[in-house]
């Protein structure tokens, strides 16, 4: 196939067309800036303003706590780091094995420069322990950070019960939601979470653009600092283009999720029932009940997944091994590796990502090309003739 056949969305997704159709005249008569006096600087203000109302809209909550950052790693160091430097007495922090590096980094920084920090176990399913959740919380416990799912696995954490246990301490909470934001619904006036964050490339919105909620009350310190931008919460002039497409791209994902839950489910589960049905010694990584409705983490034995994956792109399919901040790296996933996933079989992972704007004959073309290269790298691969010749002294005993 000549076309490209994209499965990692959790990587990054396509500018949906109403986005860019929403935030082309803002790259070229509306140029204006929106902390301007003038008319013509206040008309882009009001587009940033409505953009901020889709967006609280998508999340059942307030305009007023929906602060514009540059991307989802942004939001993240600004809800800890924010926190942090508003509460100097606090010197802990709660967070998981298998955080995004951008809040598994910052938490590692914080634990090498004065802070305490406690990073909670997972099971083979990639759950956390809500006992150990219980028993970590102090005093002295700053904010708790937990993603509300999984980027690599689609893993997602019961956010619920988490809430409540963090707030019957009183403590903050701050969700990552990247990977969940357009996916699931989520509703911020049943969740007593206090910081939210999102990144808009993950829901067909630009690159560069996101979002920090910060629910009313909350004692947090501007990370950015300089102009009054954003009410004084974050310095910089307004992405106004990305912001406008941001809003479009939440407000379309309120309308999706069924089709989410359904179309792009159901694309998901006939790949990875066919991958488990007719390519033997493959395993889904992750609790296969609660997760995102469009990833499949699936590993392959006795082959490595970057030689699964090269082989893919030759056909024009794109899948990744994990995080796409990680790529490069020949380390197995850290989010596997704190699941207790053997070394071999982390190291052999593949996540396919799906979304609305894939079809079922893309994944006709995968279930088509994926036998052939894994039989085909398998047939070259030591770990293959180390397994044959172990079944083969099976039968002789």
């Amino acid at each position: 196939m000549a076309k490209v056949i994209y499965f990692d969305n959790n990587a990054t997704t396509n500018v949906a067309p109403e986005v860019l159709e929403e935030m082309l005249p803002f790259l070229k008569e509306q140029y204006g800036n929106p902390s301007s006096m003038h008319s013509f600087g206040g008309g882009i203000r009001k587009s940033v303003e409505l953009a901020r109302e889709k967006v609280a809209d998508l999340l059942n909550a307030s305009p007023m706590e929906i602060v514009f950052t540059s991307c989802g790693s942004e939001s993240d160091n600004f809800a800890i780091r924010g926190v942090l430097e508003a509460n100097p007495d606090k010197k802990h922090v709660i967070t998981t094995r298998v955080e995004h590096p951008a809040v598994l980094n910052v938490c590692k920084y914080l634990s090498k420069n004065g802070y305490d920090v406690t990073f909670l176990k997972v099971d083979n399913k990639g759950q956390i322990d809500l006992d150990e959740l219980r028993d970590s919380l102090r005093d002295d416990t700053a904010i708790v950070s937990i993603m509300y799912a999984n980027n690599e696995t689609g893993v997602i954490f019961p956010m619920e019960k988490i809430a409540e246990i963090v707030k019957e301490k009183g403590v903050i909470l701050h969700v990552d939601a990247v990977q969940a934001v357009g996916k699931i619904p989520i509703d911020l006036s049943k969740l007593p979470i206090d910081l939210l964050s999102c990144s808009g490339h993950k829901l067909h919105a630009p690159k560069g653009v996101g979002f920090l909620y910060i629910r009313r009350g909350t004692k947090i310190k501007p990370f950015m600092i300089g102009g009054h931008q954003e009410r004084g919460r974050r310095a910089g002039t307004e992405n106004v283009a990305s912001i406008v497409g941001l809003g479009k791209a939440c407000e379309l994902a309120k309308g999706d999720f069924e089709e989410e839950n359904t179309k792009v489910k159901a694309l998901r589960d006939k790949l990875e029932n066919f991958i488990l049905g007719n390519i033997p010694y493959t395993h889904v990584n992750g609790d296969r009940e609660n997760r995102l409705p469009n990833t499949s983490n699936v590993s392959f034995e006795f082959i490595e997944g970057e030689a699964i994956l090269l082989m893919l792109d030759k056909h024009g399919i794109c899948a990744s091994s994990g995080s796409a901040c990680t790529s490069g790296s020949l380390e197995p996933s850290h989010v596997l590796r704190a699941m207790g996933i053997p070394f071999t079989l982390s190291h052999s992972s593949i996540r396919f990502s799906f979304s609305r704007y894939n079809t079922e004959e893309e994944v006709d073309y995968c279930i088509k090309v994926l036998p052939e290269i894994v039989e085909r790298l398998r047939s070259i691969s030591p770990y293959w003739d180390e397994k044959k010749l172990k079944d083969i002294k099976k039968v002789e005993k």
